[in-house]
C-alpha cells in the first residue's frame, strides 16, 4: 500500500534516474565502492572461508541505474566465479539504464525484476546469500519492514550490506530541503522544482551551512538527479549509530563491520591519556557513537551485517594457507610510497590521521599480490633472513592498522 508521498518518491525515480549515468561510460571505467565489493563480501561477510567455487546468489534491493549491480557482477566475472546477482527495483526508467549498462560490458550473470523490496517475502525471489541495500531503507516509510522483508529472503549463513543516511555529515542539507519545501511544494512538477533547487543553491548565502560541507556534491555535480535526490526528496531519515544499530537489532541482525572500522574507534582521535581512560570504559557501540558525535563528518553509515544469532567468523590471519589481497590497490606501489617514519598518513572526509606502520610493511606488502599465500611470504622473507617470528608480529602489526582501513583483507579459498 502506498500513500502520497511513496507516489511522489516513484515518480521522482522515473523522472530522473538515479545515480546519473551514462552506459557508454563503461568502456571508460568499473564504478567501484561499498558495499558490496567482492573482496569485502568475502572478507566480512564470509570470514574469508567460503569457498570461491561455491556460486554466489546476490540481490541487490533498490539497484537504481546499476553501479552495485555492475560491480559485483563485473567482479565475479573477471575472477571466473559462478554465481548471479539479481537487480531489484520499481523503477522502469533505472532499469534500462542498468541493462544498457550491462550489455556495455557483456554481463551475463545479472537478472532484472521489476518491483518492490517490501514485496520480497511472497516474490518466490530467493533465497541470497548476500543482500545489497544502498541508499534505500531511508526512504522507506517503515525501514524496519524494509529491513525484515530483506532478512526474509537470506540464506542462513548470509549476509547483507546496507547503507543510510548519517545525521552529522549531512548537516545543511535538511535546510535547505525545508527552504525548497516552500519554495518548491512537492505538489509541483519536477522539472519546476528543479529549476527553482538551482536558483535557490545559486542565490543561498555563505551562511548557509550546505556551503560550508564541501563533502556532499550531490547538488553540484550529480546532474539534475543527483539535485532531486539531495535536496527535494520527498522522504529522506537519518540515522546516528544507535539508532541504526537498534534498527538491526530490530530485524534480528547485527553489525559484521562498520566501514571503515577505523573510522568508528574513537581513539584514533582522541589521543588525551585520560580521555582514552574513559573511552576505555565504554562498549562497542557507545565508542562507534562518540567517533561518530566527536568528528562530526559522518554523511552515511555502511554496515555489513549478518544474523544476530549467527557466530562471530575467526577470519584465518594466522593461517598460513590464507591468502592476503589489497583493496584497490597495488601492493608494490603502496610499499615504493610509504613514509620512512614508520607511519601512514590517512584521510577521513577532511580528518587526517597518522597510523602506526610495522617495521616489514613495506617487505610484506610488496608481496601482496593476491596470490601468494602468508605462509609463502613468510617464507621468502626467512630466505632474506628475517625470522619467522618477526614476520608473524609484523604481519599482525600490518592486519591491525591496514584491516581497520578496509584496505587489507583475505580472499576467499579455492
Amino acid at each position: 500500500m502506498t500513500d502520497a508521498t511513496d507516489a511522489r518518491l516513484a515518480a521522482q525515480y522515473e523522472a530522473y534516474p538515479y545515480p546519473e549515468r551514462d552506459p557508454r561510460d563503461e568502456a571508460k571505467r568499473l564504478i567501484v565502492g561499498s558495499p558490496s565489493h567482492l573482496l569485502e563480501v568475502d572478507h566480512w561477510v564470509f570470514g574469508a572461508r567460503r569457498p570461491a567455487s561455491q556460486p554466489l546468489r546476490a540481490l541487490v534491493a533498490g539497484g537504481g541505474t546499476g553501479d552495485g549491480t555492475i560491480m559485483l557482477a563485473q567482479h565475479l566475472a573477471a575472477a571466473g566465479r559462478p554465481g548471479e546477482v539479481t537487480w531489484l527495483d520499481r523503477s522502469a526508467a533505472a532499469r534500462r539504464i542498468a541493462e544498457a549498462r550491462a550489455a556495455a560490458r557483456r554481463l551475463e550473470n545479472i537478472r532484472f525484476v521489476e518491483g518492490s523490496l517490501l514485496e520480497l517475502p511472497e516474490s518466490g525471489l530467493g533465497p541470497f546469500d548476500y543482500i545489497d541495500c544502498c541508499g534505500v531503507l531511508h526512504h522507506l516509510p517503515d525501514p524496519l519492514a524494509g529491513l525484515r522483508a530483506l532478512a526474509s529472503v537470506l540464506a542462513p549463513g548470509g549476509g547483507l550490506g546496507l547503507m543510510v543516511y548519517a545525521p552529522h555529515g549531512r548537516t545543511g542539507v535538511y535546510m535547505l530541503q525545508d527552504a525548497l519545501r516552500l519554495l518548491a511544494p512537492p505538489g509541483e512538477p519536477p522539472a519546476q522544482r528543479v529549476e527553482a533547487a538551482r536558483r535557490l543553491w545559486k542565490q543561498a548565502p555563505e551562511t548557509a551551512w550546505l556551503r560550508r560541507n564541501p563533502w556532499l556534491t550531490d547538488h553540484i555535480s550529480g546532474g539534475d538527479a543527483g539535485l532531486y535526490d539531495l535536496l527535494l526528496n520527498p522522504r529522506d531519515v537519518a540515522f546516528t549509530v544507535p539508532a541504526f544499530a537498534a534498527l538491526l537489532a530490530e530485524a534480528g541482525l547485527r553489525p559484521a563491520c562498520w566501514v571503515e572500522p577505523a573510522r568508528y574507534d574513537p581513539d584514533l582521535y582522541l589521543t588525551d591519556p585520560k580521555l582514552r581512560a574513559r573511552t576505555a570504559t565504554l562498549s562497542p557501540l557507545q565508542r562507534a557513537a562518540l567517533a561518530e558525535a566527536v568528528t562530526g563528518n559522518m554523511g552515511i553509515h555502511i554496515v555489513y551485517a549478518v544474523r544476530a544469532e549467527d557466530p562471530e567468523p575467526a577470519r584465518p590471519w594466522e593461517d598460513p594457507e590464507a591468502i592476503p589481497v589489497l583493496r584497490q590497490m597495488d601492493g608494490p606501489a603502496l610499499a615504493k610510497g610509504l613514509p620512512r617514519d614508520g607511519t601512514l598518513p590517512v584521510a577521513f572526509d577532511g580528518l587526517r590521521v597518522i597510523r602506526p606502520m610495522p617495521r616489514l610493511a613495506g617487505a610484506i606488502l610488496q608481496r601482496v599480490d593476491g596470490r601468494r599465500r602468508l605462509g609463502e611470504i613468510a617464507d621468502e622473507l626467512a630466505a632474506n633472513g628475517t625470522p619467522r617470528e618477526t614476520f608473524w608480529r609484523d604481519m599482525a602489526a600490518l592486519r591491525s592498522t591496514m584491516e581497520g582501513l578496509n584496505r587489507l583483507l583475505l580472499a576467499a579459498p579455492a
